[in-house]
């Protein structure tokens, strides 16, 4: 039997220090060179955002967000999700001002709930408005109303949006952080999101005239022109038989404008309270319309 030869084992022994030592002090040089500052700041105002992620301050994230507030790129009140006194707590960490900006929220476009919005079809399949705006546009006879199979309030992360008795989304603007999601996914592009001192609000989409309009839903703008005749110039125009609000004039809102509306199409919104003009007529109904056969 050979004799044993502890040479070897130490020359493997030396070899595998000797490559330990090398490795070790490449990668301190790398980090010496690589190394990148990150300021200790960024990690405390992260844990003071909501960290919903939802995108509402237009940055990729919570993190990205406390980022661009330590590069003095944002202000704290670019987060429209946490409350005034979270905002003014990151403003007073970071030694800066909360700055202003105005909170955003999702608004509907539609007030044709089943009570007042005729439909000609009854709609069998996948329950989304998104499958049933394939078929002839939806089961509804206004082809711009909301189809109501909750698609928007399925999508919604933080539960902003629930449907009401009449098959309509209700958006609670304590909870929406206008991350544009419910904007994405309504086949009707009937969501926008909108600052809420846009008080004053068209709550349909209807391009057809008089009559017409009124036959598919009882609440929709005739395009009458009484809410153009009753603001100030330039404030509202009539574009395709719809009511277009210029809000570059919004100065110059007010319930005014609704007043002689005849349908209600035209609100008044008071913490997100739909308030219609004392001309409106009043609906009764609170049971759906029977499906109408063409």
């Amino acid at each position: 039997m050979p004799a044993f030869d502890v040479t070897h084992i130490i020359i493997a022994v030396a070899f595998m220090l000797a490559m330990g030592l090398i490795l070790s002090t490449l990668l301190a040089v790398a980090n010496r060179k690589l190394w990148v500052y990150e300021d200790p700041r960024i990690d405390e105002v992260e844990e003071m955002l909501p960290n919903t992620n939802c995108g509402a301050c237009g940055s990729a994230g919570c993190r990205v967000f406390a980022e661009a507030l330590i590069a003095g790129e944002l202000v704290p009140s670019n987060c429209t999700v946490i409350p005034a006194s979270g905002t003014d707590e990151i403003a007073e960490y970071l030694g800066v001002d909360a700055g202003d900006v105005v909170k955003r929220v999702a608004r509907l476009a539609c007030a044709g709930g089943t009570h007042v919005a005729r439909s000609y079809a009854h709609y069998q399949g996948m329950e989304s408005c998104r499958a049933a705006a394939l078929i002839a546009g939806g089961p509804k006879g206004c082809s711009w109303g909301c189809i109501g199979l909750e698609d928007c309030a399925r999508v919604c992360d933080q539960g902003a949006i629930s449907m009401n008795e009449y098959k309509l989304p209700v958006v609670d603007a304590s909870k929406c952080t206008a991350c544009d999601d419910c904007v994405d996914v309504c086949p009707k592009d009937l969501f926008s999101l909108q600052p809420v001192t846009h008080q004053l609000w068209v709550a349909c989409k209807n391009l057809e005239h008089g009559e017409t309009a009124l036959a598919d839903c009882d609440v929709a703008c005739d395009a009458c022109e009484r809410c153009v005749a009753d603001s100030p110039d330039g404030l509202i125009s009539m574009q395709n038989n719809l009511a277009v609000i210029n809000y570059d004039n919004n100065q110059f809102a007010s319930r005014l404008a609704t007043e002689r509306c005849p349908t209600g199409a035209i609100v008044w919104l008071d913490k997100e309270i739909h308030l219609k003009g004392k001309n409106a007529r009043r609906i009764v109904r609170q049971e759906a319309l029977p499906v109408r056969q063409i």
